[in-house]
Parts: structure tokens; C-alpha cells; sequence
């Protein structure tokens, strides 16, 4: 297929999951640097639970880069504890805090205004963070358009033969940036569409009959 045809199928399939669904306004965080700890923390857990640690983060004023790396880590695990694997989250979390600090003297807008690409490599360069979490932080807390691919994306897609089963995470990431315009809004609204008629329908027992994805046309 072109990439004239498949900006199209895949536009179609946007839409059609936008009438489904609506706007879905995602991600849903007060600043750049809560985006990028929910990213961390979200990594084989749900969601809720990162709430849980981010609330208690929040509480105990702990939301901050340089307040993090003063925190004492005992209390920093107890916080992230919610989110599951909490020993290796809060030291990922120290991590990029400390990379912030040295580099960019915590200046978390410097950080982020780096160009897309140079900005990937540098997140997916520190311990915690692969391409999910580095494309989450590049679309969300950056707003640079970089298509995030979850395991719901996948599912999707190689469910309906779009892709195959085993297609790796960068090929199937291009297979959304390479025919799509490079638009933040479009990348946010269409990963958090998917993840939202995933969530419902793409379950161990399959709700396809009342999915929108059903029915929409095989990629030719």
C-alpha cells in the first residue's frame, strides 16, 4: 500500500474512533515533569495505581525534580509503592532527575525544547526509559510529534491483519508516522483512542461486534 493510501486508511480509522469516543483529552496531568513520572510509573501497571502514586507524591511534595533527589528514599518508594515495582521505579525516577540536574541544571524547559530526535536518543539512553516512555514524554510533556505505540496499538492492528503479530515496536511506529502528518493533537487523540476501544473491547474474551474498529476496512 502507498503512503497516500495508508494516511488514508489510517485517518479513516481515526475518525470513525472519534465519533465512537470523543475527545479524549489525554494525558491527564497539571505539568511537563507530572507527565514524565506518570510515564515512568505507568510502565506494567494501570493506570489507576499511578494515580494512587502520584497523589502521594503530591502529598507529601514530593512532585518536583530536585525535591525528589533530596527525598529521603525510603519515603520516595513508599509514594511510588502503589505503581508497582517500586524499588526500580523511584531509582528510575532519581535517575532522570539527576540526569536533569547535571545537565540542565533542572531546567525542565531547556530539557524538552531539544529537537525531537536528539531528545529521544537522550531519554532512551537512561536507565528506565524505553521507546514507549521516551515517545509518551516526547508527545505528551514535550508536545513534539513522535507516534507513542502500546501494547493495545498492536493488539489492534495485528488482531485485523494490519500488521503482523510480530512486527517490532520502531516498524510499527513508523507505520503511523511515515503516512500521518507530523501533528501533536492527531498523535495524542488517535494513541489514547486506541488505548480507550482497547481497554473496552480488545479484551481475553473479545467484544468485536461492539467495537467501532469492526468493520473498518482491511489495509489493500
Amino acid at each position: 500500500m502507498s503512503l497516500g493510501r495508508r494516511r488514508t486508511f489510517l485517518l479513516d480509522l481515526f475518525h470513525r474512533l472519534l465519533d465512537a469516543f470523543g475527545p479524549q483529552g489525554w494525558w491527564p496531568a497539571d505539568t511537563p515533569f507530572e507527565v514524565i513520572v506518570g510515564a515512568i510509573l505507568t510502565q506494567n501497571t494501570a493506570w489507576k495505581n499511578v494515580t494512587h502514586a502520584i497523589r502521594r507524591l503530591k502529598e507529601h511534595d514530593l512532585l518536583d525534580p530536585q525535591k525528589i533527589l533530596d527525598a529521603d528514599p525510603e519515603k520516595l518508594r513508599w509514594c511510588v509503592q502503589p505503581a508497582g515495582f517500586f524499588n526500580q521505579k523511584s531509582q528510575y525516577l532519581v535517575t532522570f532527575c539527576r540526569h536533569l540536574q547535571t545537565l540542565y541544571g533542572g531546567n525542565l524547559s531547556l530539557f524538552l525544547s531539544r529537537d525531537s530526535d536528539s531528545l529521544r536518543r537522550e531519554l532512551l539512553s537512561l536507565r528506565g526509559i524505553g521507546p514507549e516512555t521516551a515517545d509518551s514524554i516526547l508527545l505528551y510533556a514535550a508536545q513534539k510529534p513522535s507516534f507513542v505505540v502500546d501494547a493495545y496499538t498492536r493488539r489492534i492492528f495485528s488482531a485485523h491483519g494490519w500488521v503482523s503479530p510480530t512486527i517490532g515496536y520502531e516498524a510499527l511506529r513508523h507505520y503511523f508516522m511515515d503516512a500521518l502528518p507530523p501533528d501533536v493533537y492527531l498523535f495524542q487523540e488517535f494513541h489514547a483512542l486506541l488505548v480507550r476501544a482497547g481497554h473496552l473491547f480488545c479484551r481475553r474474551n473479545p467484544r468485536c461486534r461492539e467495537c467501532p474498529v469492526d468493520g473498518h476496512p482491511r489495509e489493500q
